[in-house]
């Protein structure tokens, strides 16, 4: 029950930082609500997994993962409010939030060699959670979660191409989308 608590409570407040994006499809954001909510419902699965048998090989791959997540998320977020300059004033297409306002086009740090870091991170946390204690479940919840992701970052490219123009298309020839020189 208090799971269900939990999942209810952190969906308003997903639902309520989404709320622009929600109604607008086509919007990246509205990708990314569900796959904030596919993360979650991982999370709130393998809970109790989570200091369990620690030293076993899934919670070393689970805590390795973790962490990419956290540094990029917390690289990636100071990347864009000091060199994308983002502007509240900036006209977009779709709802987006106050630091994707982006001006400048990020393609130093991480940027230099991922397109989304902070998707990334959220891959990246997705796998790590669900590593807390495989199963056909969790597996399908991160795949769910990794599936809204790509559409996420797809639709933002999209948005980020009509902005930047071909400077982004530029960028995106030689970067990948969420792993370095892979993916």
């Amino acid at each position: 029950m208090l799971k269900l608590a939990i999942f209810v409570l952190a969906s308003i407040g997903f639902a309520y930082v989404s709320r622009a994006s929600l109604p607008a499809p086509r919007s990246h954001g509205f990708y990314r609500f569900f796959a904030w909510e596919f993360i979650l419902a991982l999370i709130l699965f393998n809970l109790e997994a989570w200091f369990r048998d620690t030293m076993a090989v899934h919670q070393i791959i689970s805590w390795a993962l973790l962490a990419i997540s956290l540094f990029l998320v917390i690289h990636g977020v100071q990347l864009l409010r000091l060199i994308g300059k983002p502007d509240p004033n900036r006209a977009a297409e779709g709802p987006v939030l106050g630091f994707e306002k982006t001006t400048a086009l990020v393609v130093v740090g991480a940027y230099r060699y991922i397109r989304h870091p902070l998707y990334s991170s959220l891959f990246f946390l997705t796998w790590g959670v669900f590593f807390k204690s495989p199963s056909w479940l969790a597996a399908l919840l991160a795949a769910a979660a990794t599936l809204f992701l790509v559409a996420t970052a797809r639709v933002e490219e999209a948005e980020n191409t009509r902005f930047f123009g071909p400077a982004y298309q530029t960028y995106k020839q030689r970067t990948k989308m969420f792993i370095p020189f892979l993916f």
